[in-house]
């Protein structure tokens, strides 16, 4: 029998959002009834640009992918309000860049602070490289980042800060002078996870003016409808982000990703669309959900809303399951580090949708 390293045999594996394909299977439900509100995907699909460009194309998928993505980073460029020189581009979403990260800064027993609850795949893959994390506190009852107890976390072994805004699972800003706090009160990385930015309308690019400790995450996953091509970028100081790309996979980005990324960044439309649509159908999901007694919404600037469902007698294990058997699919967050067992996200969802949750939920719960 082959030896794992002991990091990876006491690793906890990380747990995904359930698939279409997953419910369907298990309760015989059509796939096309299925209503997917647990991932915090795009509801309206991919941009008809981007589906345009793979079909066009498609027989080139014999050939490499261009190795540094140029054409894509001058694009992106232009969307970031930065530099080509300030990016870089991965594939697997933003979790290779995470995992980049790791292999670029983190040595065995260095630390990494994450504020929880907050995104998992920070603590599942910079362990693997030997990082330890510690654990701040983000303020539930206030929806905002405990800001005190990240610089309390600071030690002289800390080597990147993790801030998420809008944080994920709960859907709160990081207000920009406790970004600007924790910048100021180390030399460690801090790397401002921006993947749900665009529902917010706000960002943080500036501050790479003033600050070189400050790494920029995002996802092509979310507003842009790509989630199933896997495309995430950082932006930071040049010097960073080249040292980044002497360890990221040459060829990790496809020619397929690279090709749908850059048509989806040059049809404004369709971003500008799937951005207001998010939005009203958050804002809709929240007055809807808040009107039932028992739950306690959280207010989101993302594309999610964290749900309390203590009140109504049920764990999330068992809301969630109940819906599942109605085909539909919201995030349980029992496995969220720092959140109990009753809270679920609820990703946005068209108007249709949302709807259909509402009145199956009123089944549920009354």
């Amino acid at each position: 029998m082959v030896n794992v390293k002991k990091v990876v045999d006491e690793l906890e594996p990380y747990v995904p959002g359930r698939s279409i394909e997953e419910i369907a299977n298990k309760y015989g439900i059509a796939p096309n009834k299925i209503i997917k509100m647990g991932s915090n995907e795009n509801p309206l699909g991919p941009s008809g640009k981007a589906l345009r460009s793979i079909e066009h194309y498609l027989s080139s998928i014999s050939q490499y992918p261009e190795a540094y993505s140029k054409d894509l980073i001058k694009e992106l460029a232009s969307y970031a309000g930065t530099s080509p020189a300030n990016l870089i581009v991965g594939g697997d979403g933003a979790d290779e860049i995470i995992d980049v990260l790791g292999k670029t800064l983190i040595e065995p027993k260095d630390e990494f602070i994450v504020p929880i609850p907050s995104y998992m795949y920070y603590e599942f893959t910079l362990k693997i490289h030997g990082g330890i994390p510690v654990f701040a506190k983000w303020d539930i009852a206030r929806n905002s980042l405990d800001v005190n107890s990240v610089i309390d976390s600071l030690s002289v072994r800390t080597k990147i800060i993790f801030l998420c805004t809008p944080n994920n699972p709960t859907g709160g800003l990081i207000d920009k002078k406790d970004i600007i706090t924790v910048l100021n009160s180390t030399n460690a990385l801090v790397v401002v996870d921006e993947a749900y930015f665009e529902f917010a309308g706000v960002n943080n690019v500036k501050l790479l003016e003033e600050h070189d400790n400050l790494l920029i995450l995002r996802t092509f996953s979310k507003v842009l409808g790509l989630a199933g091509m896997r495309i995430g970028y950082a932006i930071s100081n040049p010097y960073l982000i080249q040292y980044m790309n002497r360890v990221k996979p040459v060829f990790s980005l496809t020619k397929l990703s690279q090709i749908t990324a850059l048509a989806t960044l040059q049809d404004k439309e369709y971003i500008e669309k799937s951005t207001e649509i998010g939005i009203k159908s958050r804002e809709f999901l929240y007055k809807a959900l808040s009107k039932f007694d028992t739950l306690n919404v959280l207010s989101s600037k993302s594309n999610f809303l964290l749900v309390d469902v203590r009140n109504t007698g049920m764990k999330s294990k068992l809301l969630t399951e109940e819906l599942l058997k109605r085909g539909i699919i919201v995030r349980d967050c029992s496995s969220f580090r720092g959140l109990d067992d009753y809270w679920i996200r609820v990703s946005v969802g068209t108007l249709k949708e949302d709807q259909r949750f509402i009145e199956i939920l009123e089944e549920i719960i009354g």
